[in-house]
């Protein structure tokens, strides 16, 4: 009767368990710990944290860097030569399943990357490339694959040039996972123009040609790789359509009709490169609609395809007002809000939803409105309290897209609770990148022609902005400023009056004096809008014995930058149009310079080529001597005395229109110095 044999299934050991084993000097305990990290990890997010918390990767590291030290020994006799083999097989095995069980970390998972790179394994991966042993050289390439997958993985400067023949020595390798990594560093180098260049004098695009007519992992990775190479460059694109008489272009198209879907998106991405690069590519009706549509499809796309698609479609349409109405006559924005419905969408598809969503709605008024007829708008509030920062960041872009027409912003759809009280929250976001984008955002928001901002006041808005206006970092700062200007454009006074008594006198002319030019724009800007309309709001710049105006007028003295002059200057003319004791203030601050015996800055100004800054200038003239406030003569006669009014006679016949209407107003003040 025949033996019946049965095996016995071996339960896996506990993470905990075989970290040890790792260390284990008996070589069979080693490789099999190593095969069982590598097998529990294997698409296993929860296992790669547990295994990366108790030190896992620089362990399997370590076993790497050892086994590549290790002396390949060769004996005379023939069991010698026997125990050598057994030995190499041994260290083979080991460098397959070290380098396999690195790239199952790295594998998806930024945080595994991290750690593989921070354990040192990189080198020693490289070094695995050149092995004798095809298996190792191919366990090495697989690993680095999944390592270039990541954001996270090192660039090469292609300006060195042993880096350029290093990538060149990938792509022309036999191994089609060598060759996909050559084509993986290139993508994730971000490469400059120069590099490109450089890449294309090597022969790199002839290599990434080829490989179009390679494998299905080949072929990806070249398309990925061309897309890197093209971008921004149209010597470059020049140069690759001239190949082969433009039968490499025209694989590139052909592949747009590729059976597998990631194929098709690659296709369409570097096609999208090319015509956003090129004048002369891929410029025709034909082409944009073929690709809006083919964007479209794969948009369906359960998997990464679908993921990443609404990407290359924002790529297609950002800043471009035509493809943007290409995109809505073919149903986009429909089908695009059709998705964001379906809720529970992967962070990085609801990213890229968010992001098309906005690239939409950011030229064309019939896409705000018709976005807002989707009833979406609910589901992009719930967006900025999502658990990835990206998502969060892509909410307030498309909310600050959308926030674009005066006309619902007039109407109130945004200045409500469940908008508002998310984005001030954003401003406490430990993420810079988060405070701007939120910022970008309520500074649209917050202007509102008709109705009140009390809802903003009441979540806090005021203060976080003001809190934000203190920061460290001058975007923050700067936009802060962008918004609070935006806040009190056109308020009412008691509006501004508390907005101010939350800026305070001193923070305002600190920010005013901020090392950043664009903040001390904003800032001027600011206090511009704060008095102008009410001779009451005209008071905010004496608080604190004049520490605004003060700091208005040394600006104005010191600045070289048109920008800064015409917002300094409008303070100057809305100051101006106060009472005589306002008035009077502001002469002091023309005048200034002349009694330290330079020329007044206002010259500088009515000379300068910017017609704005020249415009700014003369109006706060006129409001100085306009004929009926009691002084305005005085004035005037102190004004001719340091060449002012000279200065403005030669401006008659000023080419800007607001200039000469302005001199008209000068004319009707002072009639009696008009020949």
């Amino acid at each position: 009767m025949p033996t019946t044999f049965t095996t016995r299934t071996v339960p896996a050991h506990r993470p905990r368990d075989l970290l040890p084993q790792l260390a284990s000097p008996d070589r069979e305990i080693k490789l099999k710990a190593l095969r069982e990290v590598k097998n529990q990890i294997i698409g296993n997010r929860t296992k790669k944290l547990s295994f990366l918390e108790l030190g896992a990767v620089p362990a399997v590291a370590s076993i790497l860097s050892a086994a590549l030290i290790e002396p390949d020994s060769r004996f005379g006799s023939d069991d010698a030569s026997i125990a050598c083999k057994i030995s190499n097989d041994y260290t083979s095995n080991i460098l397959v399943q070290s380098a396999a069980a690195l790239g199952s970390f790295a594998c998806g998972f930024d945080a595994g990357v991290r750690a593989v790179l921070e354990a040192g394994a990189f080198p020693h991966l490289i070094r695995l490339l050149s092995n004798h042993d095809d298996k190792v050289a191919d366990a090495g390439a697989r690993c680095l694959r999944m390592i270039y997958q990541s954001k996270q993985a090192p660039k090469y400067d292609f300006l060195k040039e042993k880096n350029v023949e290093f990538v060149v020595s990938l792509l022309s390798s036999d191994s089609e996972n060598v060759t996909g990594l050559g084509a993986s560093m290139i993508t994730h180098s971000y490469v400059s123009n120069e590099e490109q260049m450089a890449l294309c004098n090597a022969g790199v695009l002839k290599m990434l040609i080829s490989l179009l007519d390679g494998s299905l992992c080949q072929r990806d990775a070249s398309l990925e790789s061309l897309a890197a190479v093209f971008k921004d460059n149209p010597q470059v694109i020049s140069e690759f359509v001239r190949l082969e008489s433009g039968k490499a272009l025209g694989r590139i198209i052909d592949l747009a009709k590729d059976r597998y879907p990631r194929t098709r998106l690659l296709s369409c991405m570097c096609l999208i490169v090319i015509r956003n690069a090129s004048t002369d590519h891929l410029q025709d009706i034909g082409i944009k609609t073929k690709l809006v549509h083919l964007l479209l499809e794969l948009l369906d796309d359960s998997g990464q395809v679908g993921d990443e698609a609404p990407f290359v479609f924002s790529s297609l349409i950002a800043k471009k007002e035509d493809l943007q109405k290409l995109a809505f006559e073919a149903n986009a924005l429909h089908k695009f809000c059709n998705h964001l419905r379906k809720g529970q969408l992967p962070g990085k598809r609801l990213q890229g939803i968010l992001l098309v969503l906005a690239d939409l709605c950011s030229k064309l008024e019939t896409c705000r409105s018709r976005f807002l007829s989707f009833q979406v708008l609910n589901l992009v509030a719930d967006a900025l309290t999502h658990d990835h920062a990206d998502v969060r960041i892509a909410a307030c872009i498309c909310l600050k897209s959308v926030s674009r027409s005066i006309k619902n912003l007039c109407a109130g759809y945004y200045m409500n609770e469940r908008l508002i009280s998310p984005l001030v929250q954003l401003l406490d976001d430990p993420s810079v990148s988060i405070q701007v984008a939120a910022l970008g955002t309520i500074s649209n928001m917050l202007i509102d022609f008709t109705r009140s901002k009390a809802s903003f006041v009441q979540c806090g808005g005021v203060k976080h902005l003001v809190q934000s206006s203190k920061s460290m970092d001058s975007t923050v700062r700067l936009n802060s400023l962008w918004a609070l200007r935006n806040m009190v454009f056109l308020a009412d006074h008691k509006c501004k009056e508390m907005i101010f008594l939350e800026l305070t006198a001193p923070l305002l002319a600190s920010l005013i004096c901020d090392p950043e030019p664009l903040v001390q724009e904003h800032a001027l800007g600011l206090v511009r809008n704060l008095v102008d309309g009410y001779i009451s709001s005209v008071e905010c710049v004496f608080a604190e014995d004049g520490v605004i105006l003060d700091a208005v007028g040394r600006q104005l003295q010191a600045t070289s930058k048109a920008e800064i002059g015409i917002q300094g200057m409008y303070v100057l003319t809305n100051v101006a149009s106060g009472n005589e004791f306002h008035k009077e203030a502001v002469m002091r601050q023309l005048l200034l310079q002349v009694d330290n015996g330079s020329q007044s800055f206002i010259i500088k100004f009515l000379q300068s080529n910017n017609s704005s800054l020249r415009t700014a200038a003369v109006w706060t003239i006129v409001n100085l001597t306009f004929p009926s406030c009691p002084s305005a003569f005085s004035r005037f006669v102190n004004l001719r005395s340091v060449g002012i009014v000279s200065q403005i006679r030669n401006m008659v016949n000023d080419p800007c229109p607001d200039v000469k209407v302005a001199n008209i107003y000068i004319s009707i003040s002072i009639p009696f110095e008009v020949s």
